[in-house]
């Protein structure tokens, strides 16, 4: 039966459907979870993790600020449907040194595609979000033949529009902010107080516990030169600084799946609807209610969408051709 809230003209959904299939677990040469990390020529370790399962890997690529360990049981609940998974540290971010001081967009694609080699892995079912979806197009648009489909959830890159407080990050004298902010004497007691609050109803997504979370990820001066790095990368005091929509000639609709909370207080969701409107064929889910990170506010329907997803893209991918696309260029200033 198809989801009664799937608008089939556009290819829009926001679904309450059951889990969609499951996948018998296959052994791909590696018998158990594995945390591992791996050394890139000349340079230092990238930390990852590689879940077995069936097929092509479902690649996670998280956002800026964040690590391997914000999808938490994202990819458990994959592979316990039979998908292999890995989990990467983006550089300068988790367990990832930082190695020198090129944070964009192309420097974590090629470390994206360095673990892939290290792996063994030719192609993956790419997720990317936020920033994490800016690397997964870069990525697809270097090496379209290693990308059997491609999920972005919250992603950068489709529009000048993003939060104040991500611009407000990127003004003189920020970083020595961040630095107060993410001390232990602040984040420790807005955390008792948000815990106070929420005791007597009080709850903020703006002020939560998962503000706080991301606030301790900062505490690291190495962590926070690599976020603000990464976010110049990306944005500047008037918004985001690269493009993706001239060239969409990189996205197949056809193995595209768009993925947005309708309360997203940091990217508009407007840039997902328009992503979907740009691209016929291509899938835009909505989820009610949910905010910049959709697979914390509701993650069985990220679950269930992947799984979909990569399943009907097992057996369609069709190479790009290059020709259309510089390798230099794959993301053009607004």
């Amino acid at each position: 039966m198809p989801c009664p809230c799937i608008n089939e003209t556009k290819g829009t959904a926001i679904c309450n459907r059951p889990p969609i299939l499951t996948i018998r677990a296959h052994n791909r040469g590696m018998s158990v979870s594995q945390a591992e990390r791996f050394r890139r020529e000349s340079q230092a370790e990238v930390a990852y993790r590689y879940l077995p399962g069936i097929g092509e890997p479902v690649l996670l690529v998280h956002g800026v600020g964040a690590d391997q360990q914000t999808w938490q049981l994202i990819p458990t609940q994959l592979q316990a449907a039979g998908r292999a998974v890995i989990t990467v540290d983006l550089l300068g971010h988790g367990d990832t040194a930082a190695q020198g001081d090129d944070f964009s967009l192309s420097a974590q694609a090629a470390m994206v595609r360095d673990l892939m080699d290290h792996l063994g892995v030719d192609r993956v079912h790419l997720v990317g979000h936020s920033v994490g979806g800016g690397i997964s197009m870069q990525f697809a648009a270097e090496s379209p033949e290693r990308v059997s489909s491609l999920t972005l959830i919250s992603s950068g890159g489709l529009g000048r529009e993003v939060s104040g407080s991500l611009r407000a990050s990127l003004l003189p004298g920020s970083a020595s902010a961040i630095g107060v902010m993410t001390h232990q004497m602040v984040t420790v007691p807005m955390r008792q107080v948000i815990r106070l609050l929420a005791l007597v109803g009080v709850e903020n997504r703006d002020f939560s516990e998962r503000t706080v979370d991301a606030l301790e990820r900062l505490q690291d001066r190495g962590r926070r030169r690599a976020f603000l790095e990464t976010l110049r990368s990306v944005v500047g005091l008037t918004g985001q600084r690269l493009s993706v929509l001239d060239h969409l000639e990189i996205l197949d609709p056809g193995r595209l799946l768009i993925i947005w909370g309708e309360a997203d207080p940091m990217v508009p969701v407007e840039h997902g609807r328009r992503l979907n409107e740009l691209l016929p064929g291509s899938r835009l889910v909505l989820i009610p209610g949910a905010g910049h990170e959709p697979y914390v506010d509701d993650p069985e329907i990220i679950v269930r969408e992947i799984l979909a997803h990569t399943a009907s893209n097992l057996d369609r991918w069709q190479p790009v051709d290059l020709t259309v696309w510089e390798r230099q260029a794959t993301v053009r200033p607004l």
